[in-house]
C-alpha cells in the first residue's frame, strides 16, 4: 500500500518554484549571510534544506508501519547524507530540513552536537519553527534557527584564538546557502 492519492497529488503539485516562492532571493542572501556568520564563531556547519515535496519513491515505501512522518525523517537523514552534512572534521553539522508538502520541519544533528543537545532541545526549536511558518512568517522561523543553532555551537564548539600572533583557523568545509528543491 502507498501513499494515498491526495498526498501522492499534493506532492507532484508542489516544485521548486514554490520553495522560491517561499525563500525569495533578498530572504535567501540573508540566510545566507547569517549561516556565514554564525559560522565564523565555531567549528560547527549549519545547512537549511528547503524541499517542495517528497520523491515518488519515498511515497510508494508509505504503508501501514511506515507513515508519511517517518518518510519525511529518512528523507531528512538522507539530505543530512547526500549534503555532506555528516563529513565535518568535528561532526558536528546540522541540517534544517522543511518539507513544504507536510508542513513538516526535522532537525539532523551530527554526533559531536548530539552528545551535548538532546532530541528535546530540537522538538521545542522545531515548535517554534512550526508556529512562525503557520504564521506565515517563515524568514523569521529559518532565522530562529540559525540562531538557536548557532548559540549551541557556539557554546560546545566555540573558536578560541590561542594566541595574538595568528587567528583559529576555521575552515568552511560546507556551503553556507540554503538549498532549495
Amino acid at each position: 500500500m502507498a501513499a494515498s492519492l491526495p498526498t501522492f497529488l499534493k506532492h507532484l503539485w508542489l516544485d521548486a518554484d514554490d520553495t522560491a516562492r517561499l525563500v525569495q532571493p533578498d530572504v535567501l542572501q540573508r540566510i545566507t549571510d547569517q549561516v556565514a556568520a554564525s559560522e565564523r564563531l565555531h567549528s560547527g556547519e549549519i545547512r537549511i534544506c528547503v524541499e517542495a515535496s517528497l520523491p515518488m519513491s519515498y511515497l510508494w515505501r508509505v504503508n501501514t508501519s511506515r507513515n508519511l512522518a517517518d518518510a519525511t525523517r529518512e528523507r531528512a537523514v538522507m539530505m543530512f547524507s547526500k549534503l555532506g552534512v555528516w563529513d565535518t572534521a568535528h561532526n558536528n553539522g546540522v541540517l534544517v530540513y522543511v518539507m513544504l508538502a507536510e508542513h513538516a520541519i526535522e532537525i539532523v544533528a551530527d554526533r559531536g552536537i548530539a552528545a551535548h543537545v538532546g532530541d528535546q532541545h530540537w522538538a521545542t526549536l522545531v515548535m517554534q519553527m512550526s508556529s512562525d511558518f503557520r504564521q506565515g512568517q517563515a524568514e523569521v522561523g529559518l532565522r530562529r534557527a540559525v540562531d538557536d543553532i548557532s548559540a549551541k555551537l557556539t557554546h560546545y564548539f566555540g573558536i578560541h584564538c590561542d594566541s595574538d600572533l595568528a587567528p583559529p583557523v576555521n575552515p568552511n568545509e560546507l556551503p553556507d546557502a540554503p538549498v532549495l528543491r
